[in-house]
């Protein structure tokens, strides 16, 4: 796969400041000024930090400073010139840098990818998971943003009016050689978006163990797990995304956020979720942390133990992550080497 785009995500609190400011604003500012292709703002149902400090919407004593992704997606050189002044920004939090391809890729048999595609609200992503499922994908989901950048222009979620323009993104995993099938009626329903195609493992789907998840990283790279699953997904009668973040805080991991979607699928499930206008409770959920290859080891151990008859697990390779809290910096942002 040829890389011609990286993606930068930062993790943080609700409540981080940055400046005289909050630090959500200053970094989709900071990417509207830059002229990025694409930024997201995501605002996570659950998660914790390299501080463990547990938050989630399900608890109001703990819902005050829910946690937030903030995605950017361009040229590695416009990205990189980003990096300085997002690092500086961010206090407390976790940074990745992630390569990418925003073209049609060569098919390889066997290989797996990541889909990920940048919408206004009303730019049909309802239509593109279903195009995406009728093309056999293994599972897409809908996460809808608070905020965001496109094509350098901000587009910012207000009480008053439609917010059609605030960005959505629509993440869909599967054989690449289904998602790649797929594209060009993808591009002819959305009118060319801004998308990327990263390579990842689907490791279990529904139960099934598919593959080991990644074991051979490069050296100074990192390893991120997610698993994607629906909100009524339960472990021993406990919502799965709840037992996965608890279970992986409880076991030391050094971050893990979740994301509660509007609309997906995975397996062999029909879509199902929100209509855009109001949210339900039969949603995706996309339960993300990201750590050492040896340490990822036991994280996907703990996993496989949760996920006995539901949701979707995938391995993927980060080739830059920086974690930082009070007297802690784990990693570092310089790209790791081809992988």
């Amino acid at each position: 796969m040829r890389h011609d785009a990286l993606t930068l995500t930062t993790y943080f609190g609700e409540r981080d400041r940055a400046g005289g400011g909050m630090l959500a604003d200053a970094l989709m500012a900071a990417y509207a000024r830059r002229g990025l292709r694409a930024g997201l703002l995501l605002r996570g149902s659950a998660g914790f930090g390299v501080r463990h400090h547990l938050r989630t919407d399900r608890l109001l004593t703990l819902s005050e400073d829910l946690p937030l992704v903030a995605m950017a997606v361009d040229a590695p050189e416009a990205i990189l010139a980003a990096v300085e002044e997002t690092a500086a920004q961010t206090g407390d939090g976790l940074i990745t840098l992630e390569r990418a391809s925003t073209a049609a890729v060569a098919v390889a048999p066997g290989e797996e990818a990541k889909l990920t595609v940048f919408l206004g609200r009303r730019g049909g992503g309802v239509a593109l998971v279903d195009l995406l499922r009728r093309h056999g994908v293994a599972g897409a989901s809908v996460l809808l943003g608070v905020d965001g950048t496109a094509h350098g222009r901000r587009r910012r979620a207000r009480f008053a009016g439609s917010n059609r323009h605030v960005p959505l993104i629509v993440v869909a995993v599967g054989a690449m050689e289904r998602i790649a099938a797929a594209l060009p009626e993808a591009d002819a329903l959305l009118g060319e978006p801004v998308r990327t195609l990263e390579r990842v493992r689907v490791c279990k789907r529904d139960g099934a163990t598919l593959a080991a998840p990644h074991a051979d990283a490069p050296p100074g790279w990192w390893q991120k797990l997610t698993v994607i699953c629906g909100e009524q997904s339960r472990h021993d009668g406990e919502p799965l995304a709840d037992a996965l973040i608890r279970r992986l805080r409880s076991a030391g991991a050094a971050g893990a956020t979740a994301l509660r979607g509007i609309w997906g699928f995975h397996g062999d499930h029909e879509p199902h979720g929100d209509t855009l206008r109001q949210l339900r409770r039969r949603v995706p959920v996309v339960i993300t942390t990201v750590d050492t290859p040896e340490r990822s080891r036991a994280w996907f151990a703990l996993i496989d133990g949760l996920t006995h008859t539901d949701g979707l697990v995938l391995s993927e390779r980060v080739p830059a992550f920086r974690a930082t809290g009070p007297g802690i910096t784990l990693g570092g942002l310089r790209l790791g080497g081809p992988g």
